[in-house]
Formats: structure tokens, sequence, C-alpha cells
């Protein structure tokens, strides 16, 4: 027994060789280690609500692509709409009646062109003689003071114009009054 009572003292004189912290510099590392913890915590909230943003960018761009992602085919479409309504104006009475199912073949695809517009979302805007102008829709072509008429009155249609869900894909070409001359 008296060995282990000798080898205490070299224990006690070893724990006694430990540094003991100071007060002052146990609560700097505690305010270290808090600073640090909150700046942890900081850039993981951070990165958490960038990556929030990235999949609502996600999917607002998904919804795009889905609703107006055929926007340049239905631009370039339109101009076969603008030519099958030129035959049909075009058309006088002597070709309706020499050749009838032509003119009704003209007609059938014009309305299934429509028709197939409508499926995509695509509406025409058709302004009438008279209608005001409104330059979110319309374009004007020219502008001509026009008796009877008052200023931004439509005075000719040229073209329709066509919205792409709530965007305008073609705005509608017409004339416009000035303010006519007394």
């Amino acid at each position: 027994m008296t060995e282990k009572k000798d080898d205490m003292p070299e224990v006690e004189d070893q724990l006694n060789d430990l540094p003991v912290p100071d007060a002052g510099d146990a609560s700097a590392e505690i305010e270290a280690l808090k600073a640090e913890r909150d700046e942890l915590r900081d850039r993981f909230m951070r990165a958490l609500a960038d990556a929030e943003n990235s999949r609502k960018r996600a999917d607002r761009d998904r919804r795009e692509a889905e609703q107006y992602g055929g926007s340049k085919l239905a631009r370039d479409m339109l101009p076969v709409f603008d030519a099958l309504k030129r035959a049909l104006e075009h058309a006088g009475d002597d070709v309706r009646t020499a050749a009838p199912a032509l003119i009704e073949g003209v007609e059938l695809t014009q309305r299934e062109l429509i028709n197939v517009f409508k499926r995509h979302g695509i509406e025409p805007i058709t302004p009438e003689v008279g209608d005001k102008f409104d330059p979110q829709q319309h374009e004007a072509m020219f502008e001509a003071p026009v008796p009877g008429t008052t200023a931004g009155d439509i005075i000719q249609v040229m073209d329709h114009g066509f919205m792409l869900h709530d965007r305008l894909l073609r705005p509608a070409k017409v004339g416009v009054s000035s303010t006519p001359k007394a």
C-alpha cells in the first residue's frame, strides 16, 4: 500500500502542473464559439433561402416555358393566317361561283388554324372601325384627320393582332384618326 501512496503524489503533481483556465479566457472562448455558431447559422439560413429561391425560379421558368415556349412558332404561323384571310377577302364573286370547293377549303383551313391557335392559348385581337386606339394592343400604321371621328378612333384595320395567354404576340395594325380639321 505504501507503493500506492508514493505514486499518488506524482499524479497530484501532474494535475497541479496542468494549466487552470482563467475565468476570463473561458468567457472569451464561449463568446468566440457563440459568434462562430451565429455566423454558421446565418450562412445556413442564407443557403436555405438561396435553395428556395432557386426552386421557385425553376418552377416559374418551367411554367413560362410551358405557356410561352411556342411563341416563336406561333409568330411564324401568323403570316399563314394573314395569307388565308387575304385570299378570302380578294376572292371575288366570279371565283366564289367558279370554284366554291376551293373557297370552302380555304375557309376550313383558316378555321382549323384558328382552332389550333385557341387550343394553345393564342387569341386574336380584332379591333373594329370606331373602336378607341389602345397602344397596348394596337400599332398605328398611319394617322389621318377624318370628319365625324374623334382623335384616337380606329378608322381602318389592316391586320389582326394576337395575344398568347396574357402576352402580346403581335399588335393589330390599324389606321387612327387624328384631330379632324374644322
